[in-house]
Protein backbone atom coordinates (compact mmCIF):
# COMPACT_ATOMS: atom_id res chain seq x y z
CA UNK A 1 0.00 0.00 0.00
CA UNK A 2 1.00 3.54 -0.78
CA UNK A 3 1.84 6.34 1.86
CA UNK A 4 -1.05 8.12 0.47
CA UNK A 5 -3.43 5.47 0.68
CA UNK A 6 -3.25 4.63 4.24
CA UNK A 7 -5.87 4.85 6.43
CA UNK A 8 -5.98 7.23 9.81
CA UNK A 9 -5.18 3.67 11.95
CA UNK A 10 -2.51 2.33 9.65
CA UNK A 11 -0.93 5.85 9.33
CA UNK A 12 -0.88 6.71 13.49
CA UNK A 13 0.22 3.19 14.38
CA UNK A 14 3.12 3.72 11.48
CA UNK A 15 3.74 7.17 12.77
CA UNK A 16 3.31 6.10 16.48
CA UNK A 17 6.13 3.59 15.96
CA UNK A 18 8.56 5.32 13.90
CA UNK A 19 7.67 3.65 10.67
CA UNK A 20 6.72 6.67 9.29
CA UNK A 21 6.75 10.50 9.81
CA UNK A 22 4.26 13.49 9.79
CA UNK A 23 6.34 14.79 7.48
CA UNK A 24 6.22 11.59 4.97
CA UNK A 25 2.79 11.26 4.98
CA UNK A 26 1.39 14.69 4.51
CA UNK A 27 4.53 15.29 1.73
CA UNK A 28 2.98 11.76 0.20
CA UNK A 29 -0.32 12.86 0.72
CA UNK A 30 0.48 16.41 -0.90
CA UNK A 31 2.00 14.79 -3.84
CA UNK A 32 -1.22 12.83 -4.54
CA UNK A 33 -3.10 16.12 -4.44
CA UNK A 34 -1.05 18.02 -6.78
CA UNK A 35 -1.26 14.66 -9.00
CA UNK A 36 -4.92 14.10 -9.23
CA UNK A 37 -6.37 18.13 -8.66
CA UNK A 38 -6.23 19.19 -12.96
CA UNK A 39 -8.52 15.98 -13.39
CA UNK A 40 -11.04 16.32 -10.35
CA UNK A 41 -10.95 19.61 -8.98
CA UNK A 42 -11.56 18.73 -4.93
CA UNK A 43 -9.95 21.31 -3.55
CA UNK A 44 -10.85 25.61 -3.36
CA UNK A 45 -7.61 25.90 -2.20
CA UNK A 46 -4.15 23.49 -1.19
CA UNK A 47 -2.22 25.07 2.10
CA UNK A 48 1.03 22.98 1.20
CA UNK A 49 3.14 25.34 2.87
CA UNK A 50 0.92 25.28 6.10
CA UNK A 51 0.28 21.99 6.22
CA UNK A 52 4.34 21.14 5.49
CA UNK A 53 4.96 23.30 8.89
CA UNK A 54 2.14 21.60 10.63
CA UNK A 55 3.77 18.27 9.70
CA UNK A 56 6.98 19.37 11.26
CA UNK A 57 5.98 20.62 14.21
CA UNK A 58 4.10 17.44 15.15
CA UNK A 59 6.88 15.55 13.72
CA UNK A 60 9.07 17.69 17.07
CA UNK A 61 6.10 16.98 19.49
CA UNK A 62 5.71 12.98 18.60
CA UNK A 63 9.55 12.87 18.53
CA UNK A 64 9.63 14.57 22.10
CA UNK A 65 6.99 12.63 23.80
CA UNK A 66 4.04 14.36 23.32
CA UNK A 67 2.18 12.25 21.09
CA UNK A 68 -1.42 13.54 21.16
CA UNK A 69 -3.32 10.33 19.70
CA UNK A 70 -4.57 8.92 16.55
CA UNK A 71 -5.13 11.76 14.80
CA UNK A 72 -1.69 13.81 15.52
CA UNK A 73 0.25 14.71 12.09
CA UNK A 74 -2.44 13.21 9.88
CA UNK A 75 -3.79 15.25 6.84
CA UNK A 76 -6.78 16.37 6.18
CA UNK A 77 -9.34 18.39 4.19
CA UNK A 78 -12.32 20.11 5.36
CA UNK A 79 -15.41 21.41 3.59
CA UNK A 80 -15.41 25.32 2.73
CA UNK A 81 -17.56 25.66 5.13
CA UNK A 82 -16.10 25.48 8.04
CA UNK A 83 -14.09 28.39 9.03
CA UNK A 84 -10.44 27.98 9.86
CA UNK A 85 -8.41 31.47 11.60
CA UNK A 86 -6.73 33.40 8.60
CA UNK A 87 -7.73 31.47 5.55
CA UNK A 88 -10.72 31.78 3.26
CA UNK A 89 -14.47 30.25 4.06
CA UNK A 90 -15.91 30.59 0.39
CA UNK A 91 -18.49 28.13 0.76
CA UNK A 92 -17.72 28.00 -3.15
CA UNK A 93 -19.64 30.78 -3.54
CA UNK A 94 -18.53 34.33 -5.29
CA UNK A 95 -20.65 35.83 -2.91
CA UNK A 96 -17.84 35.16 -0.18
CA UNK A 97 -15.11 35.42 -2.34
CA UNK A 98 -13.22 37.72 -0.39
CA UNK A 99 -13.81 36.45 3.10
CA UNK A 100 -11.14 35.35 5.62
CA UNK A 101 -11.69 34.44 8.83
CA UNK A 102 -10.80 35.87 12.13
CA UNK A 103 -11.03 32.32 14.40
CA UNK A 104 -11.41 28.84 14.10
CA UNK A 105 -14.80 27.11 14.10
CA UNK A 106 -15.10 24.61 16.96
CA UNK A 107 -14.10 21.64 14.50
CA UNK A 108 -11.27 23.28 13.29
CA UNK A 109 -9.81 23.95 16.60
CA UNK A 110 -11.03 20.17 17.82
CA UNK A 111 -8.81 18.94 14.71
CA UNK A 112 -5.88 21.10 15.58
CA UNK A 113 -5.99 19.93 19.38
CA UNK A 114 -5.81 16.45 18.00
CA UNK A 115 -2.61 17.24 16.12
CA UNK A 116 -4.40 16.61 12.80
CA UNK A 117 -2.74 18.72 9.53
CA UNK A 118 -5.04 20.89 7.53
CA UNK A 119 -4.15 20.59 3.61
CA UNK A 120 -6.74 22.77 2.49
CA UNK A 121 -10.47 23.45 2.24
CA UNK A 122 -12.39 21.22 0.06
CA UNK A 123 -15.51 22.32 -2.37
CA UNK A 124 -18.60 22.28 -1.70
CA UNK A 125 -22.17 22.86 -4.20
CA UNK A 126 -22.23 26.50 -3.39
CA UNK A 127 -23.42 27.10 0.34
CA UNK A 128 -24.30 23.41 0.52
CA UNK A 129 -27.17 23.95 -1.39
CA UNK A 130 -27.25 21.14 -3.61
CA UNK A 131 -26.45 17.14 -4.28
CA UNK A 132 -23.56 17.49 -7.05
CA UNK A 133 -20.59 19.81 -6.36
CA UNK A 134 -20.16 20.63 -9.89
CA UNK A 135 -16.52 22.00 -9.70
CA UNK A 136 -15.61 18.86 -8.68
CA UNK A 137 -15.80 15.15 -10.32
CA UNK A 138 -15.76 11.58 -9.03
CA UNK A 139 -13.17 9.73 -7.56
CA UNK A 140 -14.02 6.62 -9.72
CA UNK A 141 -14.86 8.05 -12.69
CA UNK A 142 -14.17 11.70 -13.50
CA UNK A 143 -17.07 12.08 -16.20
CA UNK A 144 -19.62 11.26 -13.38
CA UNK A 145 -20.74 13.29 -10.86
CA UNK A 146 -19.23 13.49 -7.38
CA UNK A 147 -22.72 13.83 -5.22
CA UNK A 148 -22.60 16.50 -2.95
CA UNK A 149 -22.85 18.79 -1.30
CA UNK A 150 -19.50 17.62 0.25
CA UNK A 151 -18.15 16.53 -3.10
CA UNK A 152 -14.85 18.00 -2.44
CA UNK A 153 -14.32 16.12 1.12
CA UNK A 154 -15.21 13.04 -0.34
CA UNK A 155 -13.83 13.01 -3.59
CA UNK A 156 -9.80 14.33 -1.47
CA UNK A 157 -10.56 10.99 0.67
CA UNK A 158 -11.32 8.60 -2.09
CA UNK A 159 -8.74 9.79 -4.16
CA UNK A 160 -6.03 9.69 -1.37
CA UNK A 161 -5.70 13.29 -1.43
CA UNK A 162 -6.75 13.54 1.88
CA UNK A 163 -6.63 10.76 4.61
CA UNK A 164 -9.82 12.43 6.00
CA UNK A 165 -12.12 15.22 5.51
CA UNK A 166 -14.54 16.87 7.30
CA UNK A 167 -17.99 17.30 5.77
CA UNK A 168 -22.02 18.74 6.64
CA UNK A 169 -24.69 17.07 5.68
CA UNK A 170 -28.11 18.83 5.69
CA UNK A 171 -30.73 16.64 3.65
CA UNK A 172 -27.75 14.22 3.29
CA UNK A 173 -23.95 16.02 1.93
CA UNK A 174 -21.72 13.68 3.61
CA UNK A 175 -23.51 10.55 2.80
CA UNK A 176 -24.43 10.66 -0.41
CA UNK A 177 -20.64 11.72 -1.96
CA UNK A 178 -19.64 9.18 0.35
CA UNK A 179 -21.73 6.53 -1.28
CA UNK A 180 -20.69 7.90 -4.90
CA UNK A 181 -17.10 7.35 -4.32
CA UNK A 182 -16.71 4.19 -2.71
CA UNK A 183 -15.99 5.96 0.98
CA UNK A 184 -16.98 5.97 4.62
CA UNK A 185 -19.57 8.86 5.27
CA UNK A 186 -21.29 9.38 8.82
CA UNK A 187 -23.82 11.98 9.42
CA UNK A 188 -23.96 11.91 13.78
CA UNK A 189 -26.98 12.49 15.94
CA UNK A 190 -27.92 16.23 15.79
CA UNK A 191 -26.20 17.81 18.40
CA UNK A 192 -23.15 15.84 18.58
CA UNK A 193 -20.62 18.05 16.76
CA UNK A 194 -20.50 21.97 16.86
CA UNK A 195 -21.61 24.14 14.04
CA UNK A 196 -19.82 27.29 15.74
CA UNK A 197 -17.76 28.47 12.91
CA UNK A 198 -19.84 26.47 10.27
CA UNK A 199 -21.73 28.08 7.44
CA UNK A 200 -25.32 27.35 8.11
CA UNK A 201 -27.73 26.38 5.40
CA UNK A 202 -30.29 25.16 7.84
CA UNK A 203 -29.94 25.12 11.50
CA UNK A 204 -32.65 22.74 12.12
CA UNK A 205 -31.15 19.97 9.83
CA UNK A 206 -27.76 20.85 9.72
CA UNK A 207 -25.24 18.63 10.96
CA UNK A 208 -21.06 17.94 11.07
CA UNK A 209 -19.30 14.76 10.19
CA UNK A 210 -16.40 12.75 8.98
CA UNK A 211 -15.61 10.94 5.95
CA UNK A 212 -13.60 8.62 5.34
CA UNK A 213 -11.56 5.01 4.37
CA UNK A 214 -13.03 2.74 7.05
CA UNK A 215 -15.47 3.14 9.69
CA UNK A 216 -12.57 2.34 12.11
CA UNK A 217 -11.17 6.19 10.68
CA UNK A 218 -14.80 7.29 11.26
CA UNK A 219 -14.99 6.44 14.86
CA UNK A 220 -11.65 8.43 15.37
CA UNK A 221 -12.61 11.29 13.99
CA UNK A 222 -16.28 11.79 15.19
CA UNK A 223 -14.61 11.12 19.34
CA UNK A 224 -12.31 13.93 18.20
CA UNK A 225 -15.21 16.29 17.17
CA UNK A 226 -17.73 15.56 19.82
CA UNK A 227 -18.64 17.23 22.67
CA UNK A 228 -20.41 20.38 24.42
CA UNK A 229 -20.26 23.55 23.36
CA UNK A 230 -22.33 26.37 24.15
CA UNK A 231 -22.29 28.77 21.06
CA UNK A 232 -24.15 26.36 19.14
CA UNK A 233 -27.38 26.14 20.45
CA UNK A 234 -28.19 22.64 19.35
CA UNK A 235 -25.38 21.62 21.20
CA UNK A 236 -25.78 18.31 23.59
CA UNK A 237 -23.99 16.68 26.11
CA UNK A 238 -23.08 12.89 24.86
CA UNK A 239 -20.93 9.89 25.66
CA UNK A 240 -18.28 9.08 23.39
CA UNK A 241 -18.93 6.61 20.86
CA UNK A 242 -16.01 4.06 21.14
CA UNK A 243 -15.26 0.83 18.78
CA UNK A 244 -15.24 -1.35 21.75
CA UNK A 245 -17.56 -4.41 21.65
CA UNK A 246 -17.40 -7.76 19.42
CA UNK A 247 -16.79 -8.22 15.99
CA UNK A 248 -19.61 -10.55 16.04
CA UNK A 249 -23.26 -9.49 15.55
CA UNK A 250 -24.78 -11.86 17.62
CA UNK A 251 -28.17 -10.90 19.03
CA UNK A 252 -28.81 -8.04 17.16
CA UNK A 253 -31.60 -6.83 15.59
CA UNK A 254 -31.00 -5.12 11.70
CA UNK A 255 -34.49 -3.74 10.68
CA UNK A 256 -35.23 -3.85 7.15
CA UNK A 257 -37.35 -1.32 5.39
CA UNK A 258 -40.60 -3.16 3.48
CA UNK A 259 -41.42 0.07 2.18
CA UNK A 260 -39.86 3.97 1.20
CA UNK A 261 -36.11 2.93 1.02
CA UNK A 262 -36.00 0.29 -1.81
CA UNK A 263 -38.53 1.76 -3.84
CA UNK A 264 -37.64 3.60 -6.73
CA UNK A 265 -34.18 2.27 -7.00
CA UNK A 266 -32.04 0.99 -9.08
CA UNK A 267 -31.98 -3.10 -9.43
CA UNK A 268 -28.09 -3.31 -8.98
CA UNK A 269 -28.42 -0.79 -5.81
CA UNK A 270 -30.94 -2.83 -4.46
CA UNK A 271 -29.16 -6.21 -4.93
CA UNK A 272 -25.73 -5.38 -3.53
CA UNK A 273 -27.60 -3.51 -0.30
CA UNK A 274 -29.36 -6.76 0.12
CA UNK A 275 -26.41 -8.63 -0.20
CA UNK A 276 -24.65 -6.51 2.69
CA UNK A 277 -27.88 -6.97 4.75
CA UNK A 278 -27.44 -10.77 4.31
CA UNK A 279 -23.99 -10.63 5.22
CA UNK A 280 -25.06 -9.23 8.54
CA UNK A 281 -27.06 -11.94 8.73
CA UNK A 282 -24.13 -14.44 8.35
CA UNK A 283 -22.63 -12.22 11.24
CA UNK A 284 -25.32 -13.00 13.83
CA UNK A 285 -27.82 -10.16 13.30
CA UNK A 286 -31.53 -10.83 13.31
CA UNK A 287 -33.29 -9.51 10.51
CA UNK A 288 -36.24 -7.86 11.42
CA UNK A 289 -38.94 -6.51 8.70
CA UNK A 290 -39.95 -2.79 9.46
CA UNK A 291 -42.45 -0.30 8.06
CA UNK A 292 -40.61 3.40 7.36
CA UNK A 293 -43.94 5.58 8.73
CA UNK A 294 -44.98 8.58 7.31
CA UNK A 295 -43.23 7.88 4.11
CA UNK A 296 -45.68 10.41 1.93
CA UNK A 297 -44.66 13.33 4.04
CA UNK A 298 -40.74 13.00 4.12
CA UNK A 299 -39.84 15.07 1.07
CA UNK A 300 -41.98 17.60 2.10
CA UNK A 301 -41.37 18.28 5.52
CA UNK A 302 -37.51 18.18 4.48
CA UNK A 303 -38.30 20.63 1.71
CA UNK A 304 -40.92 22.53 4.04
CA UNK A 305 -37.89 22.68 6.96
CA UNK A 306 -34.66 23.85 4.68
CA UNK A 307 -35.94 26.32 1.92
CA UNK A 308 -37.14 28.68 4.42
CA UNK A 309 -34.39 28.09 6.77
CA UNK A 310 -32.22 29.20 4.32
CA UNK A 311 -33.71 31.64 2.52
CA UNK A 312 -34.15 33.28 6.16
CA UNK A 313 -29.92 32.61 6.49
CA UNK A 314 -29.32 34.33 3.10
CA UNK A 315 -32.09 37.33 3.32
CA UNK A 316 -29.85 39.88 3.87
CA UNK A 317 -26.75 38.58 0.92
CA UNK A 318 -30.15 37.90 -1.40
CA UNK A 319 -30.54 41.48 -1.69
CA UNK A 320 -27.39 43.15 -1.46
CA UNK A 321 -25.64 40.52 -3.57
CA UNK A 322 -28.16 37.98 -5.03
CA UNK A 323 -26.23 38.37 -8.49
CA UNK A 324 -23.56 36.68 -7.89
CA UNK A 325 -25.25 33.68 -6.49
CA UNK A 326 -25.21 30.85 -9.14
CA UNK A 327 -28.69 30.31 -10.63
CA UNK A 328 -29.90 27.21 -8.92
CA UNK A 329 -29.02 28.77 -5.53
CA UNK A 330 -30.56 32.11 -6.58
CA UNK A 331 -33.80 30.32 -7.49
CA UNK A 332 -34.06 28.57 -4.63
CA UNK A 333 -33.39 31.28 -2.06
CA UNK A 334 -36.30 32.84 -3.94
CA UNK A 335 -38.46 30.04 -3.65
CA UNK A 336 -37.96 30.29 0.11
CA UNK A 337 -39.29 33.25 0.01
CA UNK A 338 -42.54 32.33 -1.04
CA UNK A 339 -43.54 29.96 1.48
CA UNK A 340 -45.76 31.27 4.03
CA UNK A 341 -45.39 31.33 8.19
CA UNK A 342 -47.91 28.55 8.52
CA UNK A 343 -46.48 26.50 6.07
CA UNK A 344 -43.34 26.50 8.23
CA UNK A 345 -45.05 25.81 11.34
CA UNK A 346 -47.37 22.84 9.59
CA UNK A 347 -43.82 21.45 8.31
CA UNK A 348 -42.74 21.61 11.84
CA UNK A 349 -45.64 19.73 13.15
CA UNK A 350 -44.91 17.33 10.77
CA UNK A 351 -41.77 16.90 11.92
CA UNK A 352 -42.61 16.34 15.56
CA UNK A 353 -45.16 13.69 14.42
CA UNK A 354 -42.40 11.89 12.45
CA UNK A 355 -39.78 11.86 15.17
CA UNK A 356 -42.51 10.57 17.39
CA UNK A 357 -43.23 7.51 14.75
CA UNK A 358 -39.45 6.76 14.00
CA UNK A 359 -38.79 6.05 18.04
CA UNK A 360 -41.59 3.50 18.03
CA UNK A 361 -40.20 2.05 15.01
CA UNK A 362 -37.02 2.14 15.98
CA UNK A 363 -38.06 0.07 19.75
CA UNK A 364 -38.05 -2.98 17.76
CA UNK A 365 -34.49 -2.91 16.32
CA UNK A 366 -30.92 -1.34 16.45
CA UNK A 367 -29.89 -0.48 13.25
CA UNK A 368 -32.03 -0.32 9.99
CA UNK A 369 -29.94 -1.31 7.03
CA UNK A 370 -30.85 0.71 3.63
CA UNK A 371 -29.33 1.93 0.24
CA UNK A 372 -27.64 5.18 1.05
CA UNK A 373 -28.47 6.33 -2.44
CA UNK A 374 -31.24 4.86 -4.90
CA UNK A 375 -28.60 5.54 -8.29
CA UNK A 376 -24.34 5.28 -8.53
CA UNK A 377 -23.18 8.42 -9.59
CA UNK A 378 -24.53 9.70 -12.72
CA UNK A 379 -23.00 11.39 -15.49
CA UNK A 380 -22.08 15.12 -15.51
CA UNK A 381 -24.94 17.19 -16.87
CA UNK A 382 -27.45 14.67 -16.48
CA UNK A 383 -30.57 16.09 -14.91
CA UNK A 384 -33.16 13.14 -14.80
CA UNK A 385 -33.43 9.38 -13.79
CA UNK A 386 -36.72 7.47 -15.21
CA UNK A 387 -37.64 4.65 -13.26
CA UNK A 388 -38.74 1.08 -14.59
CA UNK A 389 -42.50 2.44 -14.17
CA UNK A 390 -41.89 5.57 -16.10
CA UNK A 391 -42.05 8.11 -13.54
CA UNK A 392 -39.05 10.80 -13.90
CA UNK A 393 -37.46 12.19 -10.83
CA UNK A 394 -34.82 14.65 -10.63
CA UNK A 395 -31.19 13.21 -10.06
CA UNK A 396 -31.26 15.99 -6.82
CA UNK A 397 -34.30 14.77 -5.53
CA UNK A 398 -33.27 10.87 -6.02
CA UNK A 399 -30.07 11.41 -4.34
CA UNK A 400 -31.30 13.27 -1.27
CA UNK A 401 -35.15 11.27 -1.07
CA UNK A 402 -33.21 8.38 1.00
CA UNK A 403 -30.94 10.34 3.26
CA UNK A 404 -33.09 12.91 4.09
CA UNK A 405 -35.18 11.09 6.83
CA UNK A 406 -31.68 10.70 9.36
CA UNK A 407 -31.79 14.78 9.12
CA UNK A 408 -35.60 15.10 9.56
CA UNK A 409 -35.68 13.05 12.89
CA UNK A 410 -31.97 13.71 13.90
CA UNK A 411 -31.04 10.11 14.03
CA UNK A 412 -27.29 9.38 13.27
CA UNK A 413 -26.17 7.30 9.72
CA UNK A 414 -23.32 6.02 8.64
CA UNK A 415 -23.05 5.15 4.50
CA UNK A 416 -20.39 2.37 3.90
CA UNK A 417 -19.47 1.27 0.84
CA UNK A 418 -20.66 -2.19 -0.29
CA UNK A 419 -19.48 -2.99 -3.76
CA UNK A 420 -19.94 -1.47 -6.90
CA UNK A 421 -22.03 -1.80 -10.64
CA UNK A 422 -21.10 -3.35 -13.50
CA UNK A 423 -19.52 -0.44 -15.01
CA UNK A 424 -17.50 -0.04 -11.72
CA UNK A 425 -18.90 3.02 -9.81
CA UNK A 426 -19.69 2.55 -6.04
CA UNK A 427 -22.41 1.57 -4.01
CA UNK A 428 -22.97 2.30 -0.35
CA UNK A 429 -25.20 0.98 2.13
CA UNK A 430 -26.82 3.26 5.19
CA UNK A 431 -27.06 2.11 8.69
CA UNK A 432 -29.45 4.60 11.03
CA UNK A 433 -29.69 3.92 14.56
CA UNK A 434 -30.97 5.68 18.05
CA UNK A 435 -30.00 8.74 18.78
CA UNK A 436 -26.47 9.32 20.80
CA UNK A 437 -26.09 5.20 19.05
CA UNK A 438 -23.20 5.92 17.15
CA UNK A 439 -20.93 3.14 18.68
CA UNK A 440 -24.15 0.66 17.50
CA UNK A 441 -23.43 1.98 14.12
CA UNK A 442 -19.83 1.81 14.23
CA UNK A 443 -19.87 -1.36 15.48
CA UNK A 444 -22.14 -3.01 12.47
CA UNK A 445 -20.43 -1.33 9.99
CA UNK A 446 -16.91 -2.56 11.23
CA UNK A 447 -17.82 -5.78 11.48
CA UNK A 448 -19.02 -5.46 8.02
CA UNK A 449 -15.75 -4.22 6.92
CA UNK A 450 -13.56 -7.06 8.77
CA UNK A 451 -16.07 -9.66 6.69
CA UNK A 452 -15.27 -8.23 3.30
CA UNK A 453 -12.17 -6.42 3.96
CA UNK A 454 -11.05 -6.21 -0.05
CA UNK A 455 -14.22 -4.31 -0.94
CA UNK A 456 -13.54 -0.90 1.67
CA UNK A 457 -10.84 1.33 2.28
CA UNK A 458 -8.95 1.15 -1.21
CA UNK A 459 -7.74 4.12 -3.14
CA UNK A 460 -8.33 3.18 -6.73
CA UNK A 461 -6.16 4.71 -10.08
CA UNK A 462 -7.27 7.83 -11.32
Amino acid sequence: MKTHELTITAAATAIRTGEISPVELVDAVLRRAEQVEPRLGAYVTVTADRARGAARAAEREISGGRYRGPLHGIPMGLKDLIDVAGLGTTASSRVRATHRAESDSAVAARLNDAGAVLLGKTHTHEFAYGLITPQTRNARNPTRVAGGSSGGSAVAVASGAATFAVGTDTGGSIRVPAALNGVVGLKPTYGRISRHGVVPLSWSLDHVGPITRTVADAGLVLNALSGYDSRDPASVPAPAAGLDGPADLTHLRVGVPANYYFDHIDPEVSAAVRRAIERLRDLGARLVDVEIPMARYIKPIQWGLMVPEASAAHEQTLRTAGEQYGDDVRGLLEAGELLSAGDYLRAQRARTMLRREWASMLESVDVVAAPSVPITAVPVGRETVTWSDGTTEAVADAYVRLSSPANITGVPALSLPVGNDRTGLPIGMQLLGHPFGEATLLRVGRAYEQATAKLVGTVRPI
